[in-house]
């Protein structure tokens, strides 16, 4: 597995929302300057996280942006597999995106990658946005 930028800035984006749920709505603006995120690029990525349920917007002077839900209500493997897609390593041991992969010749290799999909996805799948501000 390996992040691509968007799902690195979503992942910041949502701490950076985790940081300061239960303070109103939060400007696009300020989550991208205190994290270094191109602003347009930034947009796009809350708007998913919004379609997805993860993030509540609102327009005007007061608007912004916050957290649908609580920060412990959001594993980092949610927010990886909705931006990039699958946990696992290589296709044909995907549990949601399989398909064939010229590794499925060596059971041996077949059961070392299906060990790495299950301990990646285990660390993520426990962890919380709220375990992350918390320094977890």
């Amino acid at each position: 597995m390996k992040l691509t930028t968007k799902s690195e800035y979503a992942c910041l984006a949502l701490l950076d929302l985790s940081e300061h749920y239960g303070e109103g709505m939060i400007k696009i603006e300020d989550i991208a300057n205190r994290r270094n995120i191109p602003r347009k690029y930034l947009e796009q990525i809350v708007l998913l996280l919004s379609k997805a349920g993860y993030v509540r917007s609102k327009r005007g002077v007061d608007g912004g942006h916050e957290l649908a839900k609580s920060p412990r209500q959001i594993s980092v493997a949610e927010i990886i597999r909705l931006m990039d897609g699958a946990l696992a390593p290589v296709g044909s041991v995907s549990k949601y995106d399989y398909h064939n992969t010229p590794i499925e010749q060596s059971k041996a290799l077949v059961k070392l990658m299906t060990d790495i999909r299950d301990y990646t996805s285990r660390i993520l799948e426990k962890t919380t946005f709220a375990d992350l501000v918390e320094g977890r």
